[in-house]
């Protein structure tokens, strides 16, 4: 597979960078068209796949409106010209990009969503779909739908203005949604969205892994402050066998990787394997001493994760925990190995990412289940160790508003791109979910629509 040789070189380039062995120009190399188009292929077909089949699903023409316009501008013109097509019978997404290559395939897998294979795979290899999600919609808020708007109507007029103005916030809204006291109180749609629809998450899954890993620390089959369980790096002498499962959920691995962080092409687009490109980066700073925003280091504590359950003897599975919480539109999907990508690929509705909050607002209880420590919503909201520049403070998978004018101090939120937000504020017991279709020239200020319903909430 010609991608496989892509990881190893660019190990190789950030070990040099360590030593100053490179010319600048080698630092950062330009990809070419021809890997630009294999990744603009992969990101249509993935795209398209997740979309139609994923929640209630979307229809064509809102798939090429939404989710294939206002994205990464290296690869936008490619999938804009390339086609898809689209096996319904098989729930299968072909994408051909060359003459000489195989096409770029995803399918959907039914209970994890869309499996994108690896460049050069060919459609034959695709994993056959598993069971469907369970169907909870008839029982009671929040664990599905029926009676979950707050009893009073004046209620769901209180944040009105707020959801009226959205467009005074910037970005291109899809969903907007206020739970307070456990109810929903404001809940509007746009562009053909509703209450199932599902989109993706970007870096809002960041904070479903702590989540994940949080259930875990409660069921006593991880130390988050012991090294993390990546088998790659116990050789004697590797430095990395030191790293923390707490460090690499705070963005404090010390690794380095290709870019900044917030991009994996690799695996979002071209279908490597989240082990084959996640474990292989050198140490830049020492543990714990230097935050840098990275897809990796989430994808590494899932790693952990999903090691710590196997040796627990049980298995790491998403879908049944976020089921729990009535989360049944919620799709985690994963690479060809069965790893999860939960960095960023996870597809979900508004009324689920409010159903997180409320796991949060309710300090780790659901009805009356303890899922999460009694602590950790307090360990996943503390600035401890490095923190970032700019009006955000981070924690342990989410961000905070510890910066923000006019927002409760207590205020944390997952964080997504294209303007996907869920905003936990315990103490006025409140939950915002925002979702969009936010793009480099046109975003959401969050700060300012999150003060904006804490000024509604004040009018009594």
């Amino acid at each position: 597979m010609a991608l496989a040789i892509v990881p190893d070189l660019r190990f190789f380039l950030g070990a040099a960078l360590l030593v100053g062995a490179l010319p600048v120009q080698a630092q950062a190399p330009k990809l070419d068209a021809e890997l630009n188009r294999a990744w603009a292929a992969g990101y249509r077909a993935g795209f398209v796949c997740s979309s139609l089949w994923n929640g209630s699903g979307k229809p064509l023409d809102a798939i090429e409106r939404d989710e294939l316009t206002g994205i990464y501008p290296e690869i936008e013109g490619d999938v804009r010209v390339l086609k898809a097509d689209v096996d319904a019978a098989a729930r299968r997404v072909s994408v051909t990009y060359r003459d000489d290559m195989p096409p770029r395939v995803a399918a959907w897998s039914g209970r994890e969503g869309c499996i994108t294979l690896p460049i050069g795979a060919r459609p034959t290899e695709a994993v056959p779909a598993t069971e469907r999600r369970i169907d909870l919609d008839s029982r009671p808020w929040p664990i599905g739908d029926k009676d979950a708007a707050l009893p009073v109507p004046e209620a769901m007029t209180k944040f009105d203005r707020t959801a009226m103005n959205m467009a005074s916030f910037g970005g291109r809204t899809s969903s907007f949604l206020v739970v307070k006291k456990g109810r929903i109180a404001l809940e509007h749609y746009w562009g053909g969205h509703d209450l199932h629809t599902a989109q993706r998450t970007f870096s809002v899954a960041k904070s479903m892994a702590a989540t994940l890993i949080g259930h875990a620390v409660h069921r006593g089959r991880i130390d988050v402050i012991k090294p993390a369980m990546i088998a790659d790096w116990q050789a004697p002498g590797d430095p990395r066998a030191a790293i923390t499962t707490e460090q690499l959920m705070r963005m404090a691995s010390g690794l380095t990787s290709d870019t900044a962080g917030n991009r994996s092409d690799a695996i979002y687009m071209g279908g490597a394997s989240v082990r084959q490109w996640t474990v292989q980066w050198p140490l830049l700073h020492q543990p714990g001493t230097r935050y840098r925003y990275a897809n990796n280091d989430t994808l590494l504590a899932t790693l952990s994760l999903k090691a710590a359950e196997h040796q627990a003897g049980t298995a790491l599975d998403p879908a049944a925990f976020f089921d729990r919480l009535g989360m049944t539109r919620t799709f985690v999907e994963r690479d060809k190995d069965g790893d999860y990508i939960l960095s960023s690929q996870v597809w979900t509705t508004a009324r689920d990412l409010a159903r997180l909050g409320l796991l949060y607002r309710n300090n780790g209880m659901v009805q009356g289940e303890r899922l999460l420590p009694a602590d950790w919503r307090r360990f996943v909201t503390m600035a401890s160790g490095p923190q970032p520049d700019g009006a955000f403070g981070y924690g342990a998978g989410f961000w905070l508003f510890n910066k923000s004018k006019g927002i409760p101090a207590d205020a944390f939120g997952a964080f997504g791109n294209r303007g996907q937000y869920l905003i936990i504020i315990p103490s006025r017991d409140l939950v915002i979910v925002r979702q969009g279709y936010d793009d480099a020239k046109n975003r959401l200020d969050i700060a300012k629509l999150v003060e904006a319903v804490v000024a509604a909430d004040d009018v009594r």
